[in-house]
């Protein structure tokens, strides 16, 4: 009795089989490559970031002094006695509003800059690497020659500008043709088009410009010569709260708390800033 013909072995299947185990095993070791080579990153990652973040969540429950051996567990204490510190208020309120100020000025003199210079502007290069200058140099020796401008949109100015140059740069010049087209011109092709399409990056700046804004230290520090410490602390940020009651005050697990305190702060207000500046895909 002859075999039925699906019943018959192929003499291809053990070929396939042996390609598919190739294959495999070329993926496997292909992937295995890859993460051992970013193990060295990802370990490097653990002990600057995320360790020093968990460190600060465990010590923000403890009474953490830095000089005395007896650190007790005090759950919630050092973050009630935030809500009743004057010093942390000032120094939340004026963070606060040091943010909402250079940040809304540094985004939207930025972007007026970068439509400018995305126009057939002359010199366009020259007048990018002198608005990008103040980025690269150092925030001491800048903050004591600009000592009498209260603000720090000079500084971030040039690389808010460069980004949104790029994206502006990427939007295809056939839309703004057939908007022409259509009739649309100025602040309704700036509305209509622009400003759509250059969700992605603008998120990104006002991202950015927001925590960078809430970590200010240096520059008003030095501006003040140091005068954070004036009575009815009107000149106190928040970082240099942080650093005063850590390190001066060696009130380790209260800074920490401080510290928490502000880390929150910057991400809810960048799950704020991601959902309403909702960027589409696809």
């Amino acid at each position: 009795m002859i075999p039925a013909a699906d019943s018959v072995p192929s003499a291809g299947a053990p070929a396939r089989g042996a390609r598919r185990f190739r294959v495999n095993r070329l993926t496997l070791a292909k992937y295995s490559f890859c993460y051992l080579g970013l193990l060295p990153v990802f370990a490097i990652y653990w002990v600057l970031r995320l360790e020093p973040i968990g460190r600060t969540f465990y010590l923000s429950f403890h009474d953490w002094h830095l000089i005395r051996p007896n650190r007790p567990w005090v759950g919630l204490t050092n973050y009630r006695e935030l809500l009743r510190d004057p010093n942390f208020l000032m120094a939340l309120w004026n963070t606060t509003l040091f943010a909402v100020a250079v940040v809304m000025l540094s985004v939207v003199v930025g972007l007026a800059l970068s439509v400018l210079l995305a126009g057939r502007l002359r010199f366009t290069a020259a007048y990018q690497a002198i608005y990008f200058l103040p980025v690269i140099t150092p925030m001491v020796p800048m903050a004591i020659a600009w000592k009498w401008i209260f603000m720090s949109v000079w500084k971030v100015l040039g690389y808010n500008m460069v980004l949104l140059l790029v994206g502006l740069k990427n939007i295809p010049a056939t839309l703004y043709e057939a908007a022409a087209i259509d009739g649309a011109f100025g602040w309704r092709m700036f509305q209509r088009i622009t400003l759509p399409l250059l969700r992605p990056i603008l998120l990104f700046v006002i991202v950015v410009s927001t925590i960078n804004a809430y970590n200010v230290f240096t520059q008003v520090y030095v501006m003040t010569q140091g005068s954070q410490a004036a009575p009815g602390a009107q000149l106190r940020v928040l970082v240099f709260d942080i650093y005063q009651n850590g390190f001066q005050f060696f009130k380790m697990g209260y800074a920490s708390a401080e510290a928490v305190v502000l880390t929150l702060i910057i991400l809810a207000l960048s799950l704020v800033q991601f959902r309403v500046i909702r960027v589409d895909e696809g």
